[in-house]
């Protein structure tokens, strides 16, 4: 499985579950079975748009697109500058 269409197996895996818009790929990585994906998704949608809360997950697919695991590994606000994440805590 390529890594384009990983991505997009694990945010749609993501959506089906969550029912919250994705907001885009931040990180990926292939892994021994699949592919870890990092997903920035929408949670709660704020006006002005800059006090929207954003959260970090964390998916696991294997390489027929198949959903092994999730989790939310950081919330925050969109106008925040350090939000951490895979490789960055």
């Amino acid at each position: 499985m390529t890594a384009s269409r990983a991505a997009a197996a694990a945010c749609e895996r993501l959506e089906e579950l969550t029912s919250k818009p994705m907001q885009g790929v931040t990180c990926m990585e292939p892994t021994e079975d699949g592919w870890l994906v990092e997903i920035e998704v929408l949670e709660d949608r704020h006006i002005p748009p800059s006090a929207d809360i954003l959260a970090l997950y964390e998916v696991e697919i294997d390489l027929d697109g198949n959903l092994l695991a999730y989790r939310r590994i950081n919330r925050y606000n969109r106008s925040s500058t350090d939000i951490g994440g895979r490789g960055r805590r």
